[in-house]
């Protein structure tokens, strides 16, 4: 396996991990996979930091997992990674969801890959 393929396998279990319904449910399981200057620019235009994506998590009902797909990888220089995604539409709390390209930074901390930054987009049906 290349350093090319380990890079690939870490981020899409990093990325799934993030997709568990079970992982997004967990206060502890998301605060170590965020990175203390973590910051995400939602789709509705708001920006949001560890924390508040922390409270928002918690105050979930139930979340559903979703799909990752067209997993990309970048690596951007020896310790940080832009992995781009896909998630296709799904249904959540009886309601359809529209399919969304994600993009995340993800760095080296202290030996552990921690999300950076995230931004999401929802796409247009064709």
């Amino acid at each position: 396996m290349t350093p090319d393929d380990t890079l690939m396998r870490q981020m899409r279990l990093l990325e799934e991990a993030l997709a568990d319904a079970e992982v997004r449910a967990s206060r502890d399981a998301m605060a170590s996979l965020l990175s203390d200057g973590f910051r995400e620019f939602g789709a509705s235009g708001r920006v949001f930091g560890k924390e508040e994506i922390l409270e928002l998590l918690a105050k979930e009902p139930g979340g559903d997992s979703y799909l990752v797909e067209e997993l990309n990888v970048t690596r951007l220089g020896p310790e940080t990674a832009l992995v781009t995604y896909r998630i296709p539409p799904r249904m959540v709390a009886g309601s359809e969801r529209a399919a969304s390209l994600r993009s995340s930074i993800w760095r080296m901390e202290e030996g552990v890959w921690q999300l950076l930054f995230h931004q999401g987009t929802r796409q247009p049906v064709a």
